[in-house]
């Protein structure tokens, strides 16, 4: 007949190593959102800056409509000075 007994410092590392596990799986979630976020807005940075620079060679109706989507901006007085400002300070 074999007998065992479970001390309680095997308790404290399997809940230690628990902890451990779950502290590093939310720390590796919160850095990947981060790195997602930040993707999004140099994203979104790049496309404006792409779509100004196409809008100061072609000033077409689709340009427009593409600046207005990122910006926010409807009247096209408002997104040709956005652009000139935008264009300028990059």
């Amino acid at each position: 007949m074999k007998f065992e007994l479970k001390t309680e410092n095997e308790n404290y590392s399997n809940s230690f190593s628990n902890f451990f596990k779950i502290s590093s799986i939310i720390a590796l979630l919160i850095i990947s959102l981060d790195i997602t976020l930040k993707l999004g807005k140099i994203s979104r940075h790049y496309q404006i800056e792409y779509n100004c620079r196409l809008l100061s060679v072609e000033k077409s109706k689709s340009n427009f409509k593409k600046l207005s989507r990122f910006t926010t901006l409807k009247n096209k007085q408002k997104i040709w000075e956005f652009c000139r400002d935008f264009v300028d300070y990059n």
